[in-house]
């Protein structure tokens, strides 16, 4: 008998699918016995974190919920009741979904004294031509310089990461967040919590203020576009620089919290943030007067408490440290981290007194900061290189900070101290310098006024720091900062002087006593021009090349440049036939002045107009003296990055016994 079986089976399904995780748990706002951790599903109302000193975990905390993009969930949860300085374990779970187990450490009490690094980098917004830059600054850069020279946990060594603005290329684009900025940085926001403040690509949209959860101790009418946190010894404070927020109440805010740190006995040192700089040199159409407004009360601060400072920055697509002149501020801006490099020669840029490093490229900062009975924080840049130049985790640039330093022995005025003294052109000059700390030389400003109790308007004044890298180039490379020369004073007249020297811990010593001189009574003679040919008018003639390429070009002759001034224009290194480096030189017979050379008083002037063409080319004039075929000295190189026509003028005592003086004209091509 044949059976038909009848096989019915049945589907069921659950109508409510799982909650998946979109954006990974992150950190923020910890303090001694709290912190908040946030995540992301793309549904579920669950918000939950399981915690405790072992991955055991044994505690649930749960939260709020905010919204993300409209369909996602932003979850927020504070775990309170923690002890300072301890490691925990969580996860996070929403309905199923469950993340894995990770840890965090608390900060320190300020009793702990403890050391700490804190982590700064800034405008990570991803450029389309370098989709994966801060995906490497993440791991390549960060985790692994961190785990090489401090430790292998990132939680116990590194306190926080502070971010200077412009976490995406456009805030309002809610995928952005997710894919470019959570997503490559995961694996470290995991462990340690990070302090963003607002830059202009934000656009102020509400997905950045539902995102994150900073301090809520600013002013009350612009929650977390403001506020400060401490962390050991330190005080963090983030701004806004972004209008309108900087016509508002913001800067009075400051100067109340400056105002009760400087009495907060164990804050040794601020580092504020905010996105745009004061003075930018790669980029200074993005400088902005409101920042300036922020280094004044940072600087009375310092100045007054005698608890040293910073503001950490961004928005021009590159490295840059400088140095308030008279306090001891650092402005640092920490880009850029994925943002297009602002290049050399790209847009109008500037070499200012203040900064002394500055370089296009992609990096990070690290500052270890010590406590204790001698307070210090050492900030370091490491550099990932440019498009043109790999660098793979290249300490480009440091400083050491003391809090408690003494400052270098007051300097002595050694010349000019007579009568009779050149007013067109002589040389001030200091003794070495001594720091009883054992400090270097960083700086020296230099004085003249007309009498020696009118300082407050002296009629020369300038200040020379110790390394100036601007355009690729070392401009300060040689120079021992304990001589300046001076020009054009007026004849018969009497001067006072004087000088202080600097430390590169950013302590100023005494000023020197005033010194008195007399320039004489009549102006020194003057040569007619010695050079010919100068302009490139007459072709090459008058000039030697002595290796790479020489051109003389009209406007726009093989894609270059205008000349300066007449028909023509010289092209060292080529243009139309481009060499890497380029050097010719014109040499000059000096043996009619022989008796004024050997009795030491003839200077020799020299300059020119200078500019590159390629944005990084770099090109330099520079003088050399000779007798019958020794060469007995030689000038530094006068040298430029600038992409427009700019003067440049030096000056050098020619040695006794020159009979020929030789100039050179050089051109180095750095990229392309």
């Amino acid at each position: 008998m044949n059976q038909t079986i009848l096989l019915l089976s049945m589907l069921l399904s659950n109508t409510a699918s799982a909650a998946d995780i979109t954006i990974s748990p992150y950190l923020q706002s910890a303090t001694t016995d709290s912190i908040w951790v946030l995540w992301e599903t793309d549904t579920g109302t669950e918000s939950t974190v399981e915690w405790g000193t072992t991955k055991g975990l044994g505690n649930t905390t749960t939260g709020s919920t905010e919204t993300g993009d409209g369909s996602s969930v932003v979850h927020e949860v504070q775990l309170t009741g923690l002890s300072a300085n301890t490691k925990y374990h969580y996860r996070t779970v929403t309905s199923e979904a469950a993340s894995a187990i990770s840890h965090f450490v608390t900060p320190p009490d300020h009793q702990d004294e403890s050391s700490f690094a804190i982590v700064a980098v800034s405008d990570m917004q991803s450029d389309s031509s370098n989709p994966t830059i801060f995906d490497e600054i993440i791991h390549e850069g960060i985790i692994e310089t961190v785990t090489a020279t401090l430790g292998s946990d990132m939680a116990e060594e590194v306190g926080m990461v502070m971010i200077p603005g412009d976490l995406v290329d456009n805030g309002w684009i809610y995928s952005e967040w997710r894919e470019t900025f959570f997503e490559p940085a995961a694996t470290l926001m995991a462990q340690v919590p990070f302090y963003p403040v607002a830059g202009n690509h934000e656009a102020n949209s509400p997905y950045y203020f539902n995102l994150f959860h900073l301090p809520e101790n600013g002013s009350e009418d612009s929650p977390e576009h403001w506020w400060w946190t401490d962390y050991g010894n330190l005080r963090i404070v983030g701004l806004d620089s972004n209008w309108p927020y900087t016509e508002g109440d913001q800067l009075a805010w400051l100067r109340a919290l400056m105002d009760e740190t400087c009495a907060a006995e164990e804050i040794d040192f601020v580092f504020a943030q905010l996105h745009h700089p004061y003075k930018s040199e790669l980029w200074i159409a993005g400088e902005l007067d409101f920042t300036g407004e922020v280094i004044e009360v940072m600087q009375e601060f310092t100045t007054d408490c005698g608890k040293p400072s910073l503001h950490f920055f961004g928005h021009t697509h590159g490295y840059s440290r400088g140095q308030s002149q008279d306090h001891r501020h650092l402005w640092v801006n920490v880009a850029t981290a994925g943002g297009n490099i602002d290049y050399w020669g790209e847009y109008a840029q500037n070499d200012y007194d203040e900064f002394t490093v500055s370089q296009d490229e992609w990096g990070f900062v690290v500052v270890d900061v010590e406590a204790g009975e001698d307070p210090s924080f050492l900030l370091q840049r490491f550099s990932r290189g440019n498009e043109y130049t790999a660098r793979d985790n290249e300490l480009r640039d440091e400083v050491l900070i003391h809090r408690y330093d003494a400052a270098p022995v007051a300097p002595e005025a050694v010349w000019p101290a007579a009568d009779g003294i050149q007013s067109e052109c002589f040389t001030l000059t200091g003794n070495a310098f001594s720091d009883p700390d054992k400090g270097l030389h960083g700086a020296t400003q230099w004085q003249i006024a007309l009498t020696c109790d009118d300082f407050e308007t002296p009629i020369f004044d300038t200040w020379i720091q110790h390394e100036n890298q601007y355009g690729g180039t070392d401009l300060q490379a040689g120079d021992d900062l304990t001589d300046h020369e001076v020009t054009n004073l007026t004849a018969n007249t009497d001067y006072c002087w004087r000088l202080r020297y600097r430390d590169r811990g950013l302590n100023w010593s005494a000023w020197s006593s005033p010194t008195t001189f007399t320039t004489s009574n009549t102006n020194t003679a003057v040569t007619d021009e010695l050079l010919v040919n100068t302009g490139a008018e007459d072709g090459l003639n008058n000039w030697t090349l002595l290796e790479g390429g020489l051109e003389s070009l009209t406007d726009g002759e093989c894609n270059g440049v205008e000349p300066h001034t007449g028909d023509y224009y010289f092209a060292i290194g080529g243009i139309c036939e481009e060499t890497p480096f380029g050097w010719a030189r014109q040499s000059v017979d000096v043996s009619s002045y022989t008796k004024e050379i050997d009795s030491g008083v003839v200077w020799a002037r020299f300059g020119g107009w200078m500019r590159n063409y390629s944005g990084s080319d770099n090109p330099a004039i520079s003088i050399v003296f000779e007798d019958a075929a020794t060469v007995l000295g030689e000038s530094d190189p006068l040298s430029s990055m600038d992409s427009s026509w700019t003067e440049y003028a030096g000056g050098q005592l020619v040695p006794v016994g020159t009979r020929t003086i030789h100039l050179d004209i050089t051109g180095t091509r750095n990229t392309g």
